[in-house]
Parts: structure tokens; sequence; C-alpha cells
């Protein structure tokens, strides 16, 4: 039995922040409907004060210029490493055109999406890293079109974030961040013509702007804060342990830092290696606040229990402290990003090597997993039969067809029926007796 020695905060007082954030959204979203342009740079310079700015090429590279050489190698190792994985991932999904029976072929293409908009956040952090991971993956989709947005950072474009996006292959770089990015890029203006997808992490005002605009234009996934699931026993380190929760935790003060354990020592301990941390930490000001309303530690008695409780919590991201890491791996369902061991940690994941950031949160665990390069790639099948084939699979479908009452679908098989199978069938055939009479 799950024994909680700590909880987050109930339920109800985030419901009421989510509340808010939906009105915000909608009255901004519906502004830029029907206001375009004009509304964008209203709510940029109110929020960000900054007027919204498409960086031309030779401002680019200016930025770049000023980016040190040891960066620009970086980000380019981190986008060779996101880049391969998803070109092995992408090898792995192929175009399929079976005979399923004489005569009948049917198949599916892989086709790019035509237009992604991506969100770089960088309001609290520039996250560089979100550039890698929406726009080198949809580049090695095959998307023909990617326009990327993120937010001035101290009052300027943050030079290497802009390096990361240009290096990534994006189209068009607009320094436009918050609500009015989404906005742009998912209903268009007279300046930013609208995408076909949106993707990218952010805070929640963004993650709301994308679950609005869903239907309008394709998403990723709802992505809402950070989650880390540490699951651990008696083997594992409670150093290690509250480092990787407060590391995670320091993204917002409503993160959730989660431990399963089946050591009630490690249980009982853990939060004093936190608060200890807590005092020499930088971003104490938000992991702490997160660790206080959003940290849980949960107490089970063996690791089979771990796994429901884990399957049960559905964590962003899942590091596995344990003897058996792989245990794990071969049982749990649902989970964003799994990182096995002690070797790995969710910073490498977010930062570098070559699994994709943008995971699920909330609880999607467990029906969706995370951006990877088939989100920007449409599974679409076709057919194509012989004569002879439509009229076999003609008789069926007329007879399904009447059974449901669908009169003009059966007509439809019945055409086919009196065209390449001869038979004096369907409503074309009544109407042809009339005529003659």
């Amino acid at each position: 039995m799950a024994i909680h020695l700590k909880r987050r905060i109930a339920k109800e007082v985030t419901d009421e922040l989510d509340r808010k954030v939906r009105k915000t959204v909608e009255d901004i979203l519906d502004d830029v409907r029907k206001r375009g342009d004009a509304a964008i740079r209203e709510y940029s310079e109110k929020f960000d004060k900054w007027a919204p700015k498409k960086l031309g090429r030779g401002e680019i590279d200016a930025i770049l210029a000023n980016v040190s050489p040891q960066t620009i190698a970086d980000i380019k190792f981190a986008q060779a490493q996101i880049r391969q994985f998803a070109e092995h991932q992408k090898a792995a999904l192929r175009d399929v055109e079976v005979e399923t029976l004489p005569g009948v072929r049917l198949g599916h293409k892989n086709i790019p999406v035509e237009s992604v908009g991506c969100y770089v956040p960088g309001g609290r952090y520039p996250m560089v890293a979100s550039a890698h991971m929406s726009i080198v993956t949809a580049r090695t989709a095959g998307v023909s079109r990617i326009v990327a947005c993120t937010p001035p950072n101290q009052g300027a474009p943050h030079a290497e974030t802009i390096a990361a996006m240009a290096l990534g292959g994006a189209d068009e770089i607009w320094v436009l961040g918050g609500i009015q990015a989404i906005a742009a890029m998912g209903i268009g203006t007279e300046s930013i013509k609208q995408v076909d997808m949106l993707c990218g992490p952010g805070n929640a005002y963004v993650a709301e702007a994308k679950r609005q605009l869903f239907g309008r234009v394709g998403i990723d996934l709802l992505a809402g804060p950070t989650e880390i699931l540490v699951i651990a026993d008696e083997s594992a380190d409670v150093e290690m342990i509250a480092t990787d929760l407060l590391g995670q935790a320091e993204h917002g003060p409503t993160s959730p830092a989660i431990c399963i354990t089946t050591s009630r020592k490690i249980a009982e301990c853990l939060d004093a290696e936190i608060q200890r941390q807590l005092k020499v930490l930088p971003t104490a000001d938000v992991a702490g606040v997160a660790w206080r309303d959003y940290g849980e530690i949960i107490v089970v008695d063996s690791t089979e229990e771990a796994v429901k409780e884990a399957d049960r919590v559905a964590a962003e991201h899942v590091e596995v402290l344990t003897k058996e890491p792989r245990f794990f791996l071969e049982r749990m369902r649902n989970y964003g990003a799994l990182f096995l061991g002690p070797e790995t940690n969710v910073s490498y994941g977010d930062k570098v090597i070559g699994t994709n950031h943008t995971l699920p949160t909330l609880g999607a665990a467990r029906y969706t997993g995370g951006l990877w390069v088939g989100k920007f790639l449409k599974t679409c099948t076709y057919q194509e039969i012989t004569p002879e084939a439509a009229v076999k699979v003609g008789e069926y479908c007329s007879r399904l067809c009447a059974i449901e009452r669908f009169w003009g679908h059966k007509e439809q098989a019945d055409l086919r029926l009196r065209r390449y199978g001869g038979q004096d069938v369907g409503l074309g055939v009544r109407k042809e007796t009339t005529a003659a009479k």
C-alpha cells in the first residue's frame, strides 16, 4: 500500500488558476482574429515591452557573430544528436502497399506537414534547447516551411537562442513571445502566414493558447508544467535524488517533483536533503516553492507496487534509480521518457543526448508519447483495385450499406456492380426502367 509522507497542494487551488488563464487567452485570441498585426504588436509591447520583429539574414548573421565559437560548437553537437535520433526514428517508418485480396491494393504514405510554427520559450529562462527539439525534428521530418518565435530576453533577442533557431533550419525567425506568438502563427496575420501545426513548450498561457487553437491547426501535445518522478530503492543516493528533483523543480513554481521509493529510510531523509540543497541553489526561490507546493514523497512496499504507482502518476520524466532499472522499462506503460540508472538524468534529455524533451504532462502519458519526427508526418491511406475486385468488394459493400440504410453509399457500390459486373442492381436500374417505359 502506497503511503504519502508528503502531498502536493489541493487541486481546487490549481483549478481556479486554470480558469483565469483560459479567460485571458480566449480574449487575446479573439482580439487577434479581429485586429491581426495591430493586436499582436499591442500585446507584445504590453507584456514584453517589445515591438514584434522578424529577423533578416543580415541581423541573424550579426547575432551569430556575437556568440562564442564554443557555444556554436556546443549547439551544433546537441543538434547533431537530436537529428541523428530523429533520422533513426524516421527510418523506422515506411510507406506500405499490399495486395489484401486479388486485385485489391491498399497502402499508406507518410507525408510531412507542410508548415509548422515552433515556439521557443524564453521568459524566466532562455530555452535554447527547445529550438533543437522542435525545429531540427520538423526539418528532419521534411516540413517545407518552419516559422519560429521566441520572446525577447532582457530587452533584446537572446543571441544563443537565435543561433540555435538559425542553425536548426528555421525559415522565419520572429522575436515575439507568449499568447501573441501562438496566435500569430496559429491564426495568421498580415505579416505571418498561418501554419498548419504548432509545437513547442511554454508557460500556462502558451499551453492554453495551443489548446484553444487545436482544430484550427494541429498541435504536438498539450503541455503543462514540467514534471519529474524519481523511483528509488535502498541502493539510491539521497543527494542524487534531491539534486535531480530540484533540477526540474526550478522550471517553475508549479512543477511537480515526486519520489516513489521502497526505502523508508530514503523517504524520511529526503526532505532534509532537499532543504540543505535549497540553501545553496541559485534558483531556490523557484524550486523551493515548487517543492513546497507540488513535491510528493510516496513509500511503497515493493518494486511491483512502485510500477503500479508510477503508472498511476504517468509523469513526464521518470528517473529510475534502482538496482535493476530495466525492470521498469519492461513493465511500465505510462511515462513521457525514462532515464534508466544513476548515470543518466533528465538534464541530459532536456539539453543534448538526442531524445526529444517536449513530452506529455498532466497525466497525458496515459495516451500519448512526446514530440518526435512522426508527429510531423501524416500517415495517409489510399486504395486502388481492378474491375474484378470492384465487383467482389462491391457485393459485400452493397449489402452492408443496406443494413445501415445508407442508400447513397449503397448506390456507389451498385454502380460498380452494374459497370464492371453487369448486374441489374441499384437505383440506377430503376431509373433506367422508368425512363424506358
